[in-house]
């Protein structure tokens, strides 16, 4: 078959690598800022280095909390007991952030999403863990297994706090694609991350997230600290039709850790925006159809493609679709037929896959001899 090239010029359209972003600098030992729609990351700092999260790992006991709930087997009415060893290790006198459960205590479902996400409560977490799998070290593993479902490959959990364990790890990179799951996965759920006060046993306490406070469309996530994990943050900003997601790791202090995050999502939301080079089922072309029924096959990408780009140079990217033609047929719908290849001064930067619109037949055995004879009388040319 010959091969056939067809060159479309991607006007406004431009990609940028991650080796070729970062030109912001952060005090932050570990960092990412990640556009939520598209999953590209705009900023990378040691971002698959596995560090001590601090309460950030926390975001992994509620995914798991909030798919039990998605999936039926608890409700937000339903009732937890605090045990002695939740109050003991997470409650008041642990000196660590607690929602002050009291043992013999139960607790709704929802006041403990509110008490770990806006209190970040130790006690809250192991009471969800011990209700849910028994123990905390069963829930554990449940953690762990649901980080292998999501495709998190640089993470490990040992207990469901986050407090300090020597193999109790987790990069910055699979933070933000967890906080990215949370957002995308439990949409009815997610106001909870934005809440800024919660009441319980009588004691207001506020969200630990400075970026609520003072940063426009910030919703969320969690903050974290020890003396090994620095002062650290997973982020959520929205403005506009578009958000940015941001984990910070490893700074000096509450002050540092403010002004570091609300850089860096500044610096995100002015350099890059999201820009998109075809729309989902676009005809892309028309492919001959070899012994088809019909003449010609309509090739279509099976999704919009949409990347984020650098602003400054998004007029300097070109689309190529190239496909394979004659086709012979059978065709039938959604077979692959070629690719769209999207380049950067010849620089093969991404490529996605051209699929049949419609099925074409194969046309019937005089049709074909016709075509033969047509074939060999005009091939000469």
């Amino acid at each position: 078959m010959k091969l056939n090239k067809l060159f479309l010029m991607a006007c406004g359209i431009s990609f940028m690598a991650i080796s070729s972003a970062n030109a912001f600098e952060t005090k932050a030992d570990n960092a990412i800022l990640m556009d939520f729609d598209t999953g590209e990351y705009l900023f990378t700092k040691n971002h698959e280095e596995m560090i001590a999260p601090a309460s950030m790992s926390k975001l992994m006991t509620v995914y798991v909390l909030l798919s039990k709930i998605n999936e039926g087997e608890i409700s937000l009415d339903d009732k937890f007991l605090v045990s002695e060893k939740a109050w003991r290790k997470g409650g008041a006198a642990s000196g660590g952030s607690t929602m002050f459960l009291k043992i013999g205590q139960e607790v709704s479902v929802e006041d403990l999403i509110k008490g770990i996400v806006i209190q970040s409560g130790n006690d809250a977490c192991i009471v969800v863990a011990e209700n849910i799998a028994g123990s905390e070290e069963e829930f554990a593993e449940l953690l762990n297994e649901t980080a292998e479902k999501l495709g998190l490959e640089n993470a490990h959990f040992e207990n469901a706090t986050g407090l300090p364990h020597p193999e109790h790890k987790i990069s910055v990179e699979d933070l933000a694609k967890l906080a990215r799951h949370i957002i995308k996965d439990f949409p009815d759920f997610y106001h909870f991350f934005k809440q800024k006060e919660f009441t319980y046993n009588g004691i207001k306490q506020g969200n630990r997230n400075p970026l609520l406070y003072t940063l426009k469309g910030a919703d969320g996530l969690k903050t974290g600290h020890t003396s090994e994990a620095g002062y650290c943050l997973t982020g959520s900003v929205v403005r506009g039709d578009r958000r940015l997601i941001q984990v910070v790791a490893g700074l000096e202090s509450n002050k540092e850790r403010f002004e570091e995050t609300e850089s860096l999502m500044t610096w995100g939301f002015a350099n890059y925006d999201n820009y998109k080079f075809f729309n989902r089922n676009q005809i892309l072309a028309e492919v001959p159809v070899w012994y088809g029924a019909t003449k010609n096959v309509d090739a279509v990408v099976e999704k919009d493609v949409v990347k984020t780009l650098k602003k400054s140079k998004r007029n300097k990217y070109t689309a190529k679709v190239i496909y394979n033609t004659p086709l012979k047929a059978p065709v039938y719908k959604g077979d692959k037929i070629g690719e769209v290849i999207i380049s950067y001064k010849d620089k093969v930067v991404d490529k996605y896959p051209l699929v049949a619109k419609d099925s074409v037949a194969k046309m019937g055995a005089f049709s074909r001899f016709v075509e033969n004879i047509k074939y060999f009388l005009f091939s000469a040319e």
